[in-house]
């Protein structure tokens, strides 16, 4: 004799089924939404993974030319760095390697594009002002003081603004403005630390333009 669900159980189902009617569709829904989200975050990392992987053999390939002094490769790899890669990393150290490598084989138009890439379109601010006080350097060795001063205009990170005052102090120097270049200078020593092999250099520079840093030194402690 074929036995039949009790009351109870065939309340429960029929609840089961009013719930399911109700809300199956919103749960399947938001099951399938999350299995996507999942799928799409493993994709995403699977993307960077292989991108950070072509990046790194990509600069590998430029760090081979700077090291063979192959100034064709090293523009070519950088091309396809900036062209791929543009947004990591990678492409960021490999524009001041090739500026480099450029430079030091008399390709100064080259290096400073390369310079300006960097300063520009780096997503780090720290490889920013590496590239601008580079390519600051570079533009005072060709007597483009004006343009070479507009670089050091741009905001930095703390870390580097000594470091832009002292090149700022170079620049004036090289344009015979002793008095800007004395100011810059002394920014740079305050801003440097104490015990900074930086700091003695700008000393020197300090000695050279008529300014004690004993005085300031004592200036300094006097205001503590």
């Amino acid at each position: 004799m074929a036995t039949h669900l009790d009351l109870e159980e065939q309340e429960q189902l029929d609840q089961l089924k009013h719930f399911w009617n109700t809300y199956g569709t919103l749960i399947t829904t938001v099951v399938v939404l999350a299995a996507l989200a999942f799928a799409g975050w493993n994709g995403w990392q699977y993307y960077q993974r292989n991108k950070a992987t072509a990046a790194a053999a990509l600069y590998d390939e430029l760090q081979r030319g700077a090291e063979a002094g192959d100034t064709a490769r090293v523009e070519r790899a950088l091309a396809d760095m900036k062209d791929k890669f543009g947004s990591t990393a990678y492409a960021q150290q490999a524009g001041l390697l090739a500026a480099k490598t450029l430079h030091d084989k008399g390709n100064a138009d080259a290096s400073r594009a390369a310079l300006t890439w960097v300063a520009e379109k780096a997503a780090d601010p720290g490889y920013q002002a590496i590239a601008r006080l580079r390519l600051a350097g570079e533009l005072m060795d060709s007597k483009s003081y004006d343009d070479a001063l507009k670089q050091l205009a741009a905001p930095v990170p703390k870390e580097f603004e000594a470091l832009v005052a002292d090149r700022k102090g170079d620049i004036y120097l090289a344009q015979g403005k002793r008095d800007e270049a004395k100011a810059a200078y002394q920014q740079a020593w305050s801003a440097f630390d104490a015990g900074s092999e930086y700091r003695r250099l700008v000393e020197v520079k300090l000695n050279a333009v008529g300014v004690d840093p004993q005085t300031l030194k004592t200036a300094a402690a006097s205001a503590k």
